[in-house]
């Protein structure tokens, strides 16, 4: 995928080059990586535009074709409901983003909230610095989370106001020395537990997550990173948090 990533891939494709059947192919992928061979492809591709627009002078549509769009417009609304921003605007911000909306749906006057407790803990010792989890539907770190916050350092969390459903628990954190532009996952740690059912009428027992550094068959973090910096913290952690007052 990465030698390929703009060109038409197939599963058949995929599946030939991996000498499985398709079929085979697509249930081991899964196995290995928590997504679909066609979705981790979408994944990496968006997670090229990223560095692209990072490393590069390359215009948004020179981009979009180089990753395997054929439309800029459809690469623009992708790449925006995935990283939280338009890619002129991840341009602008140098990959970062000062703050992370969170998803509204099933928070309606009267809906059945939960709270979740846990606890992140690094795989390693290592100078991990600031830790984002949130919980997400699928196991791709994209778009909006359900529940979010902002650690310090690994360690106790809280998410409240978490409405039902079916979520992926996923993390994120890079070094404590980090202060430049960020032009990769190579410095990341993520950690991930899930599906995790949540429903008002059963309790929640704390989650423990470990995190490690990110390898080849991890998901990219496609949701672009908070500013880890610590002029921008104090900032970062307040508004990453959901909103406070009951509305649709």
């Amino acid at each position: 995928m990465h030698e390929n990533i703009g060109e038409l891939l197939t599963i058949d494709d995929m599946a030939q080059a991996a000498m499985y059947s398709k079929f085979h192919f697509s249930r081991e992928f899964q196995r290995m990586t928590g997504v679909s061979p066609r979705r981790f492809l979408s994944a990496i591709r968006l997670e090229t535009a990223k560095r692209l627009l990072i490393e590069t002078t390359f215009t948004v549509t020179e981009i979009s074709h180089r990753v395997g769009y054929n439309s800029v417009g459809t690469f623009s609304s992708r790449f925006t409901s995935s990283v939280g921003a338009s890619p002129t605007m991840f341009r602008q911000l140098r990959g970062f983003t000062p703050r992370i909306e969170v998803d509204l749906h099933g928070r309606g006057r009267g809906a059945e909230l939960s709270t979740f407790r846990g606890e992140i803990r690094a795989s390693v010792a290592g100078d991990l610095g600031r830790v984002f989890v949130g919980l997400f539907p699928t196991r791709i770190p994209e778009g909006r989370p359900a529940a979010c916050c902002v650690l310090p350092r690994p360690g106790a969390f809280l998410l409240d106001r978490v409405p039902s459903g079916t979520w992926y628990l996923l993390a994120h954190s890079v070094p404590v020395s980090f202060d430049e532009v960020l032009t990769g996952d190579g410095e990341v740690s993520v950690g991930s537990v899930g599906p995790i059912e949540v429903r008002p009428d059963v309790p929640l027992l704390p989650m423990e997550l470990r995190l490690r550094p990110i390898r080849a068959l991890d998901p990219p973090v496609l949701l672009a990173l908070l500013d880890v910096r610590s002029t921008a913290f104090n900032e970062l952690s307040q508004v990453a948090e959901a909103p406070r007052a009951d509305s649709a």
